[in-house]
């Protein structure tokens, strides 16, 4: 089937009380991971683009196996900008074919954040693209943060009401205790600012950095209103440890093929299991 905004899974998902899956798709064989799981499942799924999968497959090559991938799939799919920080990315990336963006300004001046995601929906409404924006920052698991320094990059719940009410954005990546990469320890969720937020604001929220956080911390952030939930490193991993076992088991291997496919099925394995952990399953 042809690609879906984001939007039209999350108003679902807020209503139905789960989370939709938003994948990294990184090369061919996670673009058909994604899918089978996705459709093992029957499950909604989000494909997305990061700006370093960008430049490494290129913009055309990640839009033409992602839309080969859903064309041919059972399930709603989405094409989603991850992170997006420059406007003629975005613009690009809708030209060639993406059905959702992700505008990060999170580390702009807060009005200006409210300017730079108020251009980017000016010419995503008109089209029925869907647009997530960011507030706060989500660390890295090599910052040295102190307390008092981590909860400063934490999201503040009315300032998410006011940039709510000033753009309209569709849904809103925040800030409360996860990181972009593999932890070090158990990351502690703020599950009360997130209640507060999603309590002002009344729009589908997002959490990014969700590799490594608990199953259980997880499915209490759905219970709060969380409806997006991104997933990048732990299939890298999956996938990578794969390939290394199959090298190590045979040092003389050659064939790529050998390789790559049973690291598919290992990345297969662990997008079903976050499915399942998410409560999409049987949602398409």
């Amino acid at each position: 089937m042809a690609l879906v905004p984001v939007t039209e899974l999350l108003q679902r998902a807020d209503r139905e009380g789960y989370a939709v899956g938003a994948f990294n798709a990184n090369n061919m064989e996670i673009v058909q991971a994604i899918i089978t799981a996705a459709e093992k499942e029957q499950a909604p799924v989000i494909m997305q683009a990061s700006q370093g999968a960008i430049k490494y497959a290129g913009l055309e090559f990640i839009t033409g196996m992602v839309k080969i991938a859903a064309d041919a799939a059972r399930v709603p799919v989405a094409l989603h900008l991850d992170h997006g920080t420059d406007f003629d990315q975005v613009v690009k990336c809708i030209r060639s074919g993406f059905t959702s963006i992700m505008y990060d300004g999170s580390k702009l001046p807060l009005e200006e954040n409210i300017a730079v995601t108020n251009k980017v929906l000016e010419i995503t409404r008109p089209i029925g693209v869907s647009v997530e924006a960011e507030l706060g920052k989500i660390g890295g698991t090599e910052d040295d943060i102190h307390v008092s320094d981590r909860e400063a990059m934490f999201t503040d719940p009315e300032e998410a009401r006011y940039f709510v009410e000033k753009t309209g954005v569709e849904s809103l990546a925040i800030a409360i205790g996860t990181a972009h990469g593999q932890y070090k320890g158990e990351p502690q969720l703020d599950f009360a600012r997130l209640e507060k937020i999603k309590k002002l604001v009344r729009i589908p929220i997002v959490l990014h950095g969700s590799s490594g956080v608990p199953d259980e911390a997880v499915r209490r952030a759905i219970s709060l209103g969380v409806c997006k939930v991104n997933i990048d490193t732990n299939i890298r991993e999956a996938f990578v440890w794969e390939m290394r076992r199959r090298i190590e088991a045979d040092p003389t291997e050659i064939d790529p093929r050998k390789l790559l496919g049973p690291a598919r099925d290992a990345a297969i394995a662990i997008i079903r299991e976050k499915i399942r952990v998410f409560g999409s399953c049987g949602k398409a």
